[in-house]
């Protein structure tokens, strides 16, 4: 599979008469852009914001974040979800590189949903503060998870979706800035020099553990909790075949950016051929009853070593109960010969005493944290706020609160915030984002 990215670096993005790419400058019709957004009736409210780096603005509650993009020669960016099924990871796909169209909620917030900060002490905490971002703010009348903790969000990721494609659509007759091209042969096919290298199979645990689909990570349309393991070539990771749910603690969240952007996939493409041989990714899940997790364990081990994997990376959506999933993967790995890193936050408590994974191992003894999810900040007030502040505090996001004995409201009457970590909008990044470091005391 031969997948060529084909990159349009956006300078700025302003509202104009035409929605148009020129000189670096993407012009949006605010009129037609959202008329896109309210093909869905569920959209009760909806408006535009052009937001970046630097200004002084705060995103709360932030559902999801995407790139636009294109695929040429027609056809949907997210084949089973937003068109037809087809094959991804194939042929010319168009991106709106360096922005995104980020969804953020104009009320009512949930348990996966998170804030950004684009200026201040805030920024530094989410690599979403560095891109340049068209904001669809809107509400919908999905009542009946409206209160709920949990919710789908679906009106609003799959308009977000839209209005991605809608973006991407007005590079079809444009020739890219540059272009990056992902290609791998098949693995029986390829040179002695290769296969001489040591191999490596990147495991990825996207977020599955809802049994009742809407919630889940889809894999082309696929709601995850349903599969089992399975290969994947990486160039269906990055071109659209992964798309992000609605059922995961924010800073923990891989948002669909993040599957179209996988800093680890294109981290081992770089290094194909040179210090290793990327064999591909075997997407696994995570799941809810042990013997499900120990199924998948088993899946991800038998089909690492019929590859002749002699490493892999494996990165989990998630802590907590997942922790279970990722240390299991890890232990059958190991068992089967192949030597295993893991790419993981942690969980330690605000005072950093607990344990960091729920489940641990012996053999689990080479793993990269990407940091502590209840780690609490505090940011000052910002000038302006899209969406509504309320949220983090009234609507039950992981790491806000209305009230606590020693550390009083997360949200203050002055707009100064206190949360944990587990707020901040795909905070952790454990698909490569990610620039925390540990300190060794």
């Amino acid at each position: 599979m031969k997948l060529t990215l084909a990159n349009f670096h956006v300078k700025d993005i302003i509202f104009g008469d035409k929605t148009q790419l020129k000189d670096g400058v993407l012009t949006v019709n605010e009129k037609e852009a959202l008329a896109v957004v309210l093909e869905d009736s569920h959209i009760t409210q909806a408006e535009l914001h052009v937001v970046r780096p630097g200004d002084e603005v705060r995103m709360v509650p932030v559902k999801e974040a995407i790139e636009p993009r294109y695929r040429a020669g027609g056809g949907p960016v997210f084949p089973g979800v937003t068109g037809e099924m087809l094959q991804a990871g194939n042929g010319v796909t168009h991106a709106l590189k360096d922005m995104s169209v980020l969804v953020v909620g104009k009320h009512a917030g949930g348990f996966q949903d998170g804030l950004i900060d684009m200026s201040g002490e805030g920024a530094k905490y989410t690599y979403y503060s560095q891109l340049k971002h068209l904001v669809l703010v809107a509400d919908t009348d999905e009542d009946f998870e409206r209160r709920e903790q949990q919710k789908k969000n679906r009106a609003l990721r799959w308009a977000g979706m839209r209005l991605a494609e809608y973006l991407g659509s007005c590079t079809k007759d444009l020739t890219p800035d540059d272009t990056d091209v992902y290609q791998l042969d098949p693995i029986t096919k390829r040179s002695a020099a290769v296969n001489g290298l040591p191999s490596v199979v990147l495991v990825l645990q996207p977020q599955s553990q809802m049994e009742e689909l809407g919630y889940n990570d889809l894999n082309y349309g696929w709601d995850t909790n349903r599969m089992l393991p399975t290969l994947m070539h990486p160039n269906e990771v990055l071109d659209g075949a992964m798309i992000s749910g609605s059922f995961m603690p924010c800073s923990s969240k891989w948002s669909t950016y993040d599957f179209q952007n996988f800093p680890m996939i294109r981290r081992l493409y770089a290094e194909h051929g040179k210090t290793l041989n990327f064999l591909g990714v075997i997407m696994s899940n995570l799941n809810v009853a042990l013997e499900q997790k120990e199924r998948a364990a088993l899946f991800v081990a038998q089909i690492a070593k019929t590859l002749g994997a002699d490493s892999a990376i494996v990165a989990e959506e998630g802590y907590g109960n997942p922790d279970a999933d990722f240390t299991a993967c890890l232990v059958a790995l190991e068992d089967a010969g192949v030597k295993t890193v893991g790419l993981t936050n942690e969980c330690t408590g605000r005072d950093g005493a607990s344990q960091p994974l729920v489940s641990m191992n012996e053999k689990s003894d080479a793993i990269v944290s990407t940091g502590n999810v209840s780690t609490l900040i505090e940011l000052p007030p910002m000038k302006t706020v899209l969406g509504e502040l309320a949220s983090l505090g009234r609507d039950g996001l992981s790491g806000g609160w209305e009230g606590d004995e020693k550390l009083g409201p997360s949200v203050r009457p002055d707009g100064s915030i206190i949360m944990e970590n587990n707020a901040m909008f795909c905070g952790d990044q454990v698909v490569g984002w990610s620039t925390k470091t540990m300190v060794e005391f």
